[in-house]
């Protein structure tokens, strides 16, 4: 009898490893994986309410920037995998903006207005294929916790390229927003000047509560699977860091954008993050656009976007010329 009670104790221990296995590596797999065919494949335009009248414009623009002669750029990660990116010159020894997409996006899609705002305000810019996308090696999404080293390490071979005279900002969308905010956590050169985050998350936790929420899912629960299989199966802990602790140690300037029609990450966050930043006595400055739609607010009112992403960068590229030339 009592082996046969050991029997089905045993089984059933069995049956729910087996069964917490199966729903962890579903949800890595779901969440937070990219397969080589995925990253292939092309990001689609979004659509729905906010997007469809404007499907015109986004085009225009990536055809724009496909346009544009580059030069392909190549580092290594801290981990090994070799990250690419695309740098356009418009003059030599210009200041610099190092651009970041977001959640399964794709560079050329999600940073075409801000590049092309870059672009004619003089900046040169470095546009980057985030680990697991486009042409950078790697399969695991992080939601910035190593995005935000790489993109350390591009600030470092900017440094090394055009050297420290060359002023440089860090900006992103979405998730690239949130890999900027959280990299002003990190020790970047000294001519990084300026962070500019289009509708950033506050932490990977927040929005994969968020996300879970609205979508009528157990949010303590998927939280869990999700930051669970990302350390058991990805060997990352996305509690490891967050742009709202991180904001609180930038250094630099920050200027946080996003619209209040926002479907995917709530304008909350940005105010929360606006919030954090002028109480740890960050310079940070926070811009809402009405109506505007998750990562398109420059389309919501491109003259306003413009000037503001120009009025920000001139005034940090300035700041720092003159602090060179009072050292």
């Amino acid at each position: 009898m009592i082996r046969v009670i050991t029997g089905i104790i045993l089984a059933f221990a069995l049956s729910v490893a087996v069964l917490l296995y199966f729903a962890l590596y579903s949800t890595f797999r779901a969440v937070l994986y990219n397969t080589d065919r995925r990253k292939k494949e092309e990001v689609p335009f979004p659509t729905g309410e906010g997007y469809d009248d404007r499907q015109e414009e986004m085009h225009a623009l990536v055809d724009q920037m496909h346009s544009i002669p580059f030069e392909e750029v190549r580092i290594q990660s801290f981990d090994g995998l070799t990250l690419y990116g695309r740098y356009y010159e418009v003059r030599e020894g210009a200041p610099l903006q190092i651009q970041f997409h977001g959640y399964r996006g794709d560079s050329m899609r999600d940073m075409a207005g801000a590049n092309k705002i870059a672009r004619e305000a003089g900046q040169n810019t470095l546009v980057i294929d985030q680990r697991a996308h486009g042409k950078s090696e790697g399969n695991v999404v992080t939601f910035g916790i190593w995005e935000r080293i790489d993109a350390l390490y591009w600030a470092q071979y900017a440094a090394e390229r055009f050297g420290l005279q060359v002023p440089v900002v860090l900006s992103g969308v979405s998730m690239g927003a949130a890999t900027v905010l959280m990299a002003a956590g990190l020790d970047l050169p000294d001519n990084v000047v300026g962070i500019i985050a289009d509708c950033s998350y506050t932490s990977p936790e927040a929005i994969v509560r968020d996300v879970a929420r609205v979508r009528h899912y157990p949010e303590e629960l998927v939280w869990r699977l999700v930051r669970s299989s990302g350390k058991l199966l990805g060997h990352v802990d996305l509690a490891e860091c967050s742009p709202i602790e991180s904001v609180r140690h930038a250094r630099v300037p920050v200027l946080l954008i996003h619209g209040d029609a926002d479907r995917y990450v709530p304008v909350t966050m940005s105010r929360e993050l606006f919030r954090a930043a002028r109480d740890a006595g960050v310079p940070a400055r926070l811009e809402i656009f009405k109506g505007g739609a998750h990562g398109i607010s420059y389309l919501t009112d491109v003259p306003r976007y413009t000037r503001l992403e120009r009025e920000f960068t001139a005034a940090q590229f300035e700041r720092y010329s003159r602090e060179n030339r009072k050292a």
